[in-house]
Protein backbone atom coordinates (compact mmCIF):
# COMPACT_ATOMS: atom_id res chain seq x y z
CA UNK A 1 0.00 0.00 0.00
CA UNK A 2 1.57 3.64 -1.11
CA UNK A 3 0.30 6.89 0.36
CA UNK A 4 1.32 10.12 -0.30
CA UNK A 5 0.58 13.23 2.10
CA UNK A 6 1.72 16.77 2.30
CA UNK A 7 1.30 19.48 4.40
CA UNK A 8 -0.30 22.51 2.81
CA UNK A 9 0.38 26.41 3.12
CA UNK A 10 -2.45 26.32 5.85
CA UNK A 11 -0.24 23.05 8.05
CA UNK A 12 -2.87 20.76 7.37
CA UNK A 13 -2.16 17.30 5.93
CA UNK A 14 -3.12 16.26 2.73
CA UNK A 15 -3.07 13.01 0.62
CA UNK A 16 -1.88 13.60 -2.76
CA UNK A 17 -0.90 11.36 -5.75
CA UNK A 18 2.38 12.48 -6.58
CA UNK A 19 6.05 12.57 -4.90
CA UNK A 20 6.54 16.29 -4.69
CA UNK A 21 9.42 17.93 -2.29
CA UNK A 22 8.26 18.08 1.13
CA UNK A 23 6.13 15.12 1.09
CA UNK A 24 5.26 12.26 3.27
CA UNK A 25 5.67 9.06 1.66
CA UNK A 26 4.01 6.15 3.46
CA UNK A 27 4.76 2.54 2.55
CA UNK A 28 2.64 -0.48 4.20
CA UNK A 29 3.87 -3.75 3.16
CA UNK A 30 4.23 -2.55 -0.86
CA UNK A 31 4.86 -3.97 -3.69
CA UNK A 32 7.64 -5.11 -5.63
CA UNK A 33 6.41 -2.76 -8.28
CA UNK A 34 5.55 0.34 -5.75
CA UNK A 35 9.21 0.02 -4.36
CA UNK A 36 10.56 0.62 -7.78
CA UNK A 37 8.37 3.34 -8.64
CA UNK A 38 9.60 5.03 -5.06
CA UNK A 39 12.86 4.29 -5.35
CA UNK A 40 13.24 5.67 -8.90
CA UNK A 41 11.13 8.69 -8.28
CA UNK A 42 13.01 9.48 -4.64
CA UNK A 43 16.01 8.80 -6.10
CA UNK A 44 17.20 6.23 -3.36
CA UNK A 45 19.07 3.39 -2.89
CA UNK A 46 16.63 0.18 -3.20
CA UNK A 47 18.02 -1.65 -0.66
CA UNK A 48 17.08 1.34 1.72
CA UNK A 49 13.31 0.27 0.92
CA UNK A 50 13.86 -3.40 1.24
CA UNK A 51 16.02 -3.29 4.84
CA UNK A 52 13.05 -2.83 6.82
CA UNK A 53 10.93 -5.09 5.07
CA UNK A 54 12.88 -7.95 6.44
CA UNK A 55 11.21 -9.10 10.22
CA UNK A 56 14.53 -9.77 11.58
CA UNK A 57 16.12 -6.70 10.58
CA UNK A 58 18.41 -4.70 13.39
CA UNK A 59 17.49 -1.43 13.96
CA UNK A 60 20.54 1.16 13.08
CA UNK A 61 21.00 4.39 11.00
CA UNK A 62 23.13 4.41 7.57
CA UNK A 63 23.69 6.91 4.87
CA UNK A 64 24.01 6.95 1.41
CA UNK A 65 25.23 10.23 -0.22
CA UNK A 66 21.97 13.15 1.47
CA UNK A 67 20.01 10.08 2.03
CA UNK A 68 19.48 8.70 5.40
CA UNK A 69 18.19 5.34 6.58
CA UNK A 70 16.79 4.74 9.82
CA UNK A 71 15.86 1.21 10.97
CA UNK A 72 13.82 1.29 14.67
CA UNK A 73 11.46 -1.39 16.23
CA UNK A 74 7.99 -0.52 16.86
CA UNK A 75 5.77 -2.58 19.30
CA UNK A 76 3.20 -4.74 17.38
CA UNK A 77 0.46 -7.17 19.45
CA UNK A 78 -0.37 -10.27 17.64
CA UNK A 79 -1.63 -13.96 18.73
CA UNK A 80 0.04 -16.99 19.33
CA UNK A 81 -1.10 -20.55 17.58
CA UNK A 82 -3.69 -20.56 21.04
CA UNK A 83 -4.94 -17.79 20.61
CA UNK A 84 -2.91 -15.35 23.63
CA UNK A 85 -1.66 -12.11 23.30
CA UNK A 86 1.89 -11.56 23.02
CA UNK A 87 3.68 -8.20 21.93
CA UNK A 88 6.37 -8.30 19.72
CA UNK A 89 8.30 -5.35 17.45
CA UNK A 90 9.00 -5.01 13.93
CA UNK A 91 11.26 -2.75 12.07
CA UNK A 92 9.96 0.76 10.46
CA UNK A 93 12.17 2.02 7.91
CA UNK A 94 12.51 6.18 8.20
CA UNK A 95 14.05 7.48 4.94
CA UNK A 96 15.29 11.33 4.70
CA UNK A 97 15.83 11.78 1.21
CA UNK A 98 16.69 15.30 -0.91
CA UNK A 99 12.83 15.79 -1.58
CA UNK A 100 10.60 13.80 0.66
CA UNK A 101 10.15 11.95 3.80
CA UNK A 102 9.63 7.99 3.40
CA UNK A 103 8.27 5.58 6.26
CA UNK A 104 8.61 1.87 4.98
CA UNK A 105 6.91 -0.87 7.49
CA UNK A 106 5.32 -4.65 6.89
CA UNK A 107 2.36 -3.56 8.83
CA UNK A 108 0.07 -0.85 9.61
CA UNK A 109 0.06 0.76 12.80
CA UNK A 110 -1.54 3.39 15.40
CA UNK A 111 1.72 5.40 15.12
CA UNK A 112 0.95 6.91 11.39
CA UNK A 113 -2.73 7.39 12.09
CA UNK A 114 -1.69 9.47 14.67
CA UNK A 115 -0.07 11.64 11.99
CA UNK A 116 -2.63 11.30 9.21
CA UNK A 117 -5.32 11.91 12.00
CA UNK A 118 -3.54 14.95 12.44
CA UNK A 119 -3.26 14.56 16.20
CA UNK A 120 0.45 15.62 16.26
CA UNK A 121 1.44 19.11 16.97
CA UNK A 122 3.91 21.08 15.39
CA UNK A 123 3.64 18.16 12.55
CA UNK A 124 4.91 18.98 9.64
CA UNK A 125 5.98 16.83 6.13
CA UNK A 126 8.65 18.79 4.88
CA UNK A 127 10.61 19.39 8.40
CA UNK A 128 12.04 15.55 7.90
CA UNK A 129 13.74 15.80 10.71
CA UNK A 130 11.46 16.41 13.34
CA UNK A 131 9.14 13.80 11.74
CA UNK A 132 11.45 11.41 12.53
CA UNK A 133 12.16 12.82 16.18
CA UNK A 134 8.31 12.85 16.79
CA UNK A 135 7.89 9.12 15.26
CA UNK A 136 10.53 7.97 17.44
CA UNK A 137 9.21 9.39 20.69
CA UNK A 138 5.53 8.38 20.09
CA UNK A 139 7.57 4.61 19.63
CA UNK A 140 8.74 5.29 22.92
CA UNK A 141 5.19 6.16 24.74
CA UNK A 142 3.60 3.08 22.90
CA UNK A 143 6.45 0.61 23.89
CA UNK A 144 5.44 2.21 27.75
CA UNK A 145 1.43 2.02 27.04
CA UNK A 146 2.42 -1.86 26.04
CA UNK A 147 4.26 -2.20 29.40
CA UNK A 148 1.63 -0.88 31.02
CA UNK A 149 -0.48 -3.45 29.55
CA UNK A 150 1.73 -6.17 30.12
CA UNK A 151 1.93 -4.89 33.73
CA UNK A 152 -1.82 -4.86 34.30
CA UNK A 153 -2.61 -8.33 32.58
CA UNK A 154 0.41 -9.79 34.62
CA UNK A 155 -1.65 -8.36 38.06
CA UNK A 156 -4.97 -10.21 36.59
CA UNK A 157 -3.39 -13.37 35.92
CA UNK A 158 -1.32 -13.51 39.56
CA UNK A 159 -5.22 -13.04 40.95
CA UNK A 160 -6.38 -16.10 39.16
CA UNK A 161 -3.61 -18.17 40.08
CA UNK A 162 -4.35 -17.19 43.51
CA UNK A 163 -7.54 -19.01 43.49
CA UNK A 164 -6.65 -21.37 40.83
CA UNK A 165 -3.55 -23.27 39.10
CA UNK A 166 -4.11 -23.34 35.32
CA UNK A 167 -2.24 -24.44 32.13
CA UNK A 168 -3.56 -21.01 30.00
CA UNK A 169 -2.46 -18.56 33.02
CA UNK A 170 0.87 -20.41 33.01
CA UNK A 171 1.20 -19.79 29.39
CA UNK A 172 0.23 -16.43 28.79
CA UNK A 173 2.85 -15.61 31.46
CA UNK A 174 5.25 -17.34 29.71
CA UNK A 175 4.25 -15.24 26.78
CA UNK A 176 4.49 -12.23 28.63
CA UNK A 177 7.71 -13.07 29.69
CA UNK A 178 8.68 -13.90 26.22
CA UNK A 179 7.12 -10.42 24.97
CA UNK A 180 9.24 -8.47 27.38
CA UNK A 181 12.52 -10.42 26.01
CA UNK A 182 11.51 -8.99 22.67
CA UNK A 183 10.71 -5.46 24.21
CA UNK A 184 13.77 -4.60 25.82
CA UNK A 185 16.03 -6.05 23.24
CA UNK A 186 14.28 -3.88 20.85
CA UNK A 187 14.46 -0.83 22.72
CA UNK A 188 17.57 -1.48 23.70
CA UNK A 189 18.58 -1.61 19.92
CA UNK A 190 16.33 1.63 19.23
CA UNK A 191 18.45 3.65 22.27
CA UNK A 192 21.87 3.28 20.59
CA UNK A 193 20.46 4.22 17.09
CA UNK A 194 19.36 7.53 18.96
CA UNK A 195 22.43 8.08 20.58
CA UNK A 196 24.21 7.65 17.54
CA UNK A 197 21.85 10.25 16.05
CA UNK A 198 22.49 12.40 19.13
CA UNK A 199 26.51 12.61 18.74
CA UNK A 200 26.77 12.56 15.36
CA UNK A 201 26.28 14.65 11.86
CA UNK A 202 24.03 12.40 9.91
CA UNK A 203 20.78 14.60 10.41
CA UNK A 204 20.54 18.60 10.46
CA UNK A 205 19.22 19.54 13.58
CA UNK A 206 18.03 22.81 15.13
CA UNK A 207 18.21 23.36 18.97
CA UNK A 208 14.42 22.43 19.02
CA UNK A 209 15.09 19.33 17.51
CA UNK A 210 18.21 18.54 19.69
CA UNK A 211 15.78 18.63 22.72
CA UNK A 212 13.24 16.84 20.94
CA UNK A 213 15.81 13.76 20.11
CA UNK A 214 16.87 14.50 24.41
CA UNK A 215 13.45 14.04 25.47
CA UNK A 216 12.96 10.83 23.34
CA UNK A 217 16.19 9.38 24.37
CA UNK A 218 14.61 10.04 28.23
CA UNK A 219 11.41 8.19 27.00
CA UNK A 220 12.78 5.54 25.97
CA UNK A 221 15.16 4.63 28.72
CA UNK A 222 12.39 5.14 30.54
CA UNK A 223 10.70 2.34 28.83
CA UNK A 224 14.01 0.07 28.95
CA UNK A 225 13.88 0.18 32.56
CA UNK A 226 10.40 -0.27 33.30
CA UNK A 227 11.06 -3.28 31.02
CA UNK A 228 13.49 -4.83 32.91
CA UNK A 229 11.59 -4.60 36.10
CA UNK A 230 8.40 -5.89 34.56
CA UNK A 231 10.91 -8.48 33.27
CA UNK A 232 12.31 -9.52 36.79
CA UNK A 233 9.06 -9.24 38.56
CA UNK A 234 7.81 -11.85 36.14
CA UNK A 235 10.55 -14.08 35.83
CA UNK A 236 10.37 -14.05 40.28
CA UNK A 237 6.58 -14.91 39.82
CA UNK A 238 7.05 -17.68 37.28
CA UNK A 239 9.86 -19.36 39.53
CA UNK A 240 7.33 -18.95 42.64
CA UNK A 241 4.62 -20.06 41.01
CA UNK A 242 6.23 -23.27 39.58
CA UNK A 243 7.61 -23.97 43.55
CA UNK A 244 4.05 -23.93 44.38
CA UNK A 245 2.93 -26.55 41.99
CA UNK A 246 5.78 -28.50 42.96
CA UNK A 247 4.93 -27.88 46.72
CA UNK A 248 1.17 -28.66 45.89
CA UNK A 249 2.13 -32.15 44.19
CA UNK A 250 3.98 -33.05 47.18
CA UNK A 251 1.30 -32.37 49.53
CA UNK A 252 -1.44 -34.43 46.82
CA UNK A 253 1.00 -37.16 47.05
CA UNK A 254 1.73 -37.09 50.66
CA UNK A 255 -2.40 -37.28 51.14
CA UNK A 256 -2.75 -40.08 48.66
CA UNK A 257 0.09 -41.87 50.51
CA UNK A 258 -1.34 -41.41 53.85
CA UNK A 259 -4.96 -42.13 52.81
CA UNK A 260 -3.61 -45.65 50.72
CA UNK A 261 -1.96 -46.31 53.81
CA UNK A 262 -4.92 -46.07 55.92
CA UNK A 263 -6.97 -48.31 53.63
CA UNK A 264 -4.36 -50.82 53.81
CA UNK A 265 -5.15 -51.80 57.37
CA UNK A 266 -8.34 -52.74 57.25
CA UNK A 267 -7.91 -54.77 54.11
CA UNK A 268 -4.56 -56.77 56.10
CA UNK A 269 -6.93 -57.68 58.20
CA UNK A 270 -9.68 -58.73 55.81
CA UNK A 271 -7.09 -60.52 54.22
CA UNK A 272 -6.11 -62.48 57.42
CA UNK A 273 -9.55 -63.66 58.12
CA UNK A 274 -10.19 -64.84 54.70
CA UNK A 275 -7.69 -67.33 54.79
CA UNK A 276 -8.96 -70.93 54.84
CA UNK A 277 -6.66 -71.53 58.03
CA UNK A 278 -7.33 -71.61 61.57
CA UNK A 279 -7.31 -67.98 63.26
CA UNK A 280 -8.81 -66.75 66.50
CA UNK A 281 -12.11 -66.42 67.22
CA UNK A 282 -13.61 -68.02 64.24
CA UNK A 283 -15.84 -70.10 66.11
CA UNK A 284 -16.39 -67.01 68.13
CA UNK A 285 -20.19 -65.66 67.23
CA UNK A 286 -18.64 -62.07 67.81
CA UNK A 287 -15.77 -63.07 65.34
CA UNK A 288 -16.67 -61.09 62.42
CA UNK A 289 -17.50 -57.65 64.42
CA UNK A 290 -14.31 -58.63 66.52
CA UNK A 291 -12.12 -58.21 63.09
CA UNK A 292 -14.27 -55.01 62.26
CA UNK A 293 -13.23 -53.39 65.44
CA UNK A 294 -9.15 -54.29 64.78
CA UNK A 295 -9.70 -52.95 61.27
CA UNK A 296 -11.36 -49.50 62.53
CA UNK A 297 -8.62 -48.90 65.78
CA UNK A 298 -5.93 -49.88 63.36
CA UNK A 299 -7.12 -47.16 60.61
CA UNK A 300 -7.97 -44.80 63.06
CA UNK A 301 -4.70 -44.81 64.83
CA UNK A 302 -2.78 -44.71 61.84
CA UNK A 303 -4.90 -41.62 60.93
CA UNK A 304 -4.75 -40.22 64.24
CA UNK A 305 -0.76 -40.47 63.83
CA UNK A 306 -0.60 -39.24 60.46
CA UNK A 307 -2.60 -36.25 61.76
CA UNK A 308 -0.60 -34.98 63.61
CA UNK A 309 2.30 -35.41 61.88
CA UNK A 310 0.64 -33.60 59.63
CA UNK A 311 0.64 -35.45 56.49
CA UNK A 312 -2.52 -34.02 56.02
Amino acid sequence: MLNIYLTNEHGILEETTEITKGCWVNLISPTEQEINDVANKAQIPLDFLKDPLDEEERSRIEKDDDNVLIIVNLPLMSKDDSGLDIYDTIPLGMIIANGCFITVCLKDNPIFHMFVQNKVKQFFTFKKTRFSFQILYLIATSFLKNLKLINKKTDEIEKELHQSMKNKELFTLLNLEKSLVYITTSLKSNNIVMQKMLKSNYLKMFEDDKELLEDVIVENQQAIEMAETHSSILSGMMDAFASVISNNLNIVMKFLTSFTIILALPTMVASFYGMNVPLPFQHYKYGFLIAIIISIVLASSTAIIFWKKRFF
